[in-house]
């Protein structure tokens, strides 16, 4: 809707000229020359200031179209002004043809500019153009002067007298302009429909307007409605691109980028590097005070490089205050998420201590942790008195506020952070809190590391911490290879020995045999007694769940025969491991509950090790047949088993 409503103003004039031009009636005269004479000067005078300052622009950013931009537009409006310098009855006694066709050829010249400029001008190309614009303005203010002089003075070919039509026979070279500006035209608007901005809109605009201008001069007849219109239409094309850039310096409070969205896009990026780079220099002068508490204006450097005013400056200056408190604003706050994280962690209290005190530093200065240690707490060598801080609370002395760190409501600590103006006291209090929580967080995984983990198998106590939901009673059916180990002849020993020297025993040989089964990833479900019962492939699935059962096994064997060596009174591991599907789950009571496997798989493995001798390790057929040829055995043959009635095939393992 907006491009109908734009394109039917623009058609509007054409209109009015076809209808001027049909009704001769209607085409009324009205000639003033003195009038005529003021006015045009003056708007050509304001067309190429405006032109100028365009023309200033692009010397600024250094941008070709920018340059070949402000040519068009100084042509027309130089070769209108010279049309009304050219008025007759003022300075020339007679009309001649320089009055006549000073602004066709302005508009043709115009044009030929403006194509130029639209076209995508390479680096080659721009870099020739702006090589050669002291030659190229030159050459605009030679023909600007030679006219003048020419037709002021009077002179031929110019001092000809004119026909009752501006341009008497030049229809064709009309047409090649027109076609020229709604090249440029065309090509503008693509440039704006890939980057919207009103000045790009403007020019498209003031082409238009200018290719109407000539229609209008080809056809009009001199001092006539028709003829005044294209005066109209050249005041009209420049007022809008005056009216553009003034907005744009209204929206920006500077003049620097006015015409910027008319630069090449080479140009266009060495703009917006210009503008990080200010930026930048912003965000440096800002970190500087920040670091050495200077208060001089922020703003300075970058007001002097875009042209701003005092006023913008200050505003300028206020926002980077405003930032700067902002920034450390955030820098605290993310120091504060950066020691919750650790609450998550469970490290060693000492290693949260350091790293709590490296990453608060940069945001809250000169930051001291101290924990109570046999009920002495210092910081620093600062003597603080646990009970004194309890009653007392956070309190402020010789620029330092000092908060208590409480782990279960008792004080086990104490933070010392120097106070700051416009820091809020409660950001204070929770970073003690936060502190407190993360130290208290760290004392109960270190008891959990002791309580609960030394209870349970790694893997299921992870498994626990991670989703609680799995500790809810119920199972599901998995392939497992299941490990029964147990000392044969350890009834006999027990009677033999003080039940001091079989708990020795039993930990010493089972100090040695759980390393190896957590090594190679198994879980272990139980102790009883002698034995003890791993899993693999429970609750973390292992795709060679058989190979890690059988080197946990020969680890195992490895392990006791280097103790017994050493006790040849003690009896020996004898081990067996099965494959197969198995019940895997928690299995109990609401109010007591284990992890455990139930199954086939399982009741054959625990056969299976019954049948070893001391030392030795037997597997069933379905753990052989997933480790492979790699694995050296000794079969047994099919063996019968108490509880089952098939036979089961078993295998020695002798290596693998």
């Amino acid at each position: 809707m907006r491009v109908l409503v734009w394109v039917t103003h623009l058609a509007l004039p054409l209109a009015g000229l076809w209808l001027l031009l049909a009704e001769p009636q209607t085409d009324l005269v009205w000639q003033d020359n003195p009038s005529h004479f003021w006015l045009v000067v003056v708007v050509g005078a304001i067309n190429l200031v405006v032109g100028t300052q365009m023309s200033e622009a692009s010397r600024r950013r250094g941008d070709a179209r920018l340059f070949l931009v402000s040519l068009a537009f100084l042509a027309s409006a130089g070769f209108l002004l010279l049309h009304g310098l050219a008025t007759p009855g003022v300075l020339v006694d007679h009309p001649n043809t320089g009055f006549d066709l000073a602004q066709p050829v302005g508009l043709a010249v115009a044009a030929v500019l403006a194509v130029a400029s639209s076209l995508p001008l390479r680096p080659a190309g721009a870099g020739a153009v702006l090589r050669h614009q002291a030659l190229l303005r030159a050459a605009l203010a030679v023909l600007f002067g030679a006219w003048a002089a020419v037709s002021l003075l009077d002179l031929p070919p110019l001092d000809a007298v004119p026909a009752t039509r501006d341009v008497e026979g030049l229809t064709p070279v009309a047409l090649v302009v027109v076609a020229l500006y709604a090249v440029a035209a065309v090509r503008y608007y693509l440039l704006h429909r890939r980057t919207p901005a009103a000045m790009l809109i403007s020019i498209v605009t003031a082409f238009v307007l200018l290719a109407e201008a000539m229609i209008a001069v080809t056809f009009a007849h001199k001092w006539h409605l028709s003829w005044w219109e294209w005066h109209i239409l050249l005041t009209f094309a420049f007022g809008f691109v005056a009216y553009s850039a003034y907005v744009q310096y209204r929206r920006e409070g500077s003049a620097a980028g006015v015409f910027d969205a008319i630069t090449l896009e080479a140009t266009t990026r060495t703009i917006r590097a210009e503008y990080g780079a200010a930026l930048e220099q912003l965000v440096a002068d800002l970190a500087d005070r920040e670091r050495t508490g200077r208060t001089a204006p922020l703003a300075a450097k970058v007001a002097d490089r875009f042209g701003l005013t005092e006023g913008q400056a200050a505003v300028l200056d206020r926002a980077g205050v405003a930032l700067s408190a902002e920034r450390d604003t955030s820098r605290r706050l993310g120091a504060l998420v950066a020691v919750g994280e650790r609450a998550r962690i469970g490290e060693d209290e000492d290693d949260l201590v350091r790293d709590a005190v490296e990453r608060l530093r940069p945001a809250y200065g000169d930051v001291h942790i101290g924990l109570v240690s046999g009920g002495q707490l210092t910081v620093d060598g600062r003597p603080y008195d646990p009970a004194d801080l309890a009653a007392r609370g956070p309190y402020d002395t010789d620029g330092i506020r000092v908060l208590p760190l409480t782990v279960k409501g008792l004080v086990a600590g104490v933070l010392e952070v120097p106070v700051a103006p416009g820091r809020d006291a409660a950001l204070y209090a929770t970073l003690a809190n936060q502190l407190s929580i993360s130290l208290e967080n760290s004392r109960l995984y270190r008891e959990l590391g002791t309580l609960f983990r030394q209870y349970l198998s790694p893997d299921v106590a992870t498994a626990l911490l991670a989703d609680p939901d799995q500790a809810a009673l119920g199972g599901s059916v998995v392939e497992v290879t299941a490990l029964f180990a147990d000392l044969r002849g350890f009834t006999a020993f027990s009677e033999a020995v003080e039940p001091g020297e079989i708990v020795a025993m039993l930990n010493r040989y089972h100090g040695a045999a759980v390393p190896c089964i957590l090594g190679n990833g198994g879980t272990i479900v139980q102790f009883v007694g002698d034995a003890l019962l791993a899993l693999f492939n429970a609750p973390a699935r292992q795709a060679d769940h058989a190979t890690r059962a059988v080197r946990a096994a020969l680890a195992m064997q490895d392990a006791v025969e280097a103790i017994a060596g050493d006790h040849p009174q003690w009896p020996r591991f004898r081990i067996g491991a099965n494959t197969g599907p198995a019940l895997v789950g928690n299995i109990g009571s609401e109010t007591l509950r284990g992890f455990n496997a139930m199954g086939d798989a399982v009741n054959v493995a625990s056969r299976l090790q019954t049948l070893a001798e001391p030392g030795q390790i037997v597997i069933g057929d379905a753990t052989y047949a997933q480790v492979g040829p790699s694995l050296r055995v000794r079969p047994l043959g099919d063996l019968t088993v108490k509880g089952r009635r098939q036979t089961v095939r078993a295998f020695v393992v002798e290596g693998l």
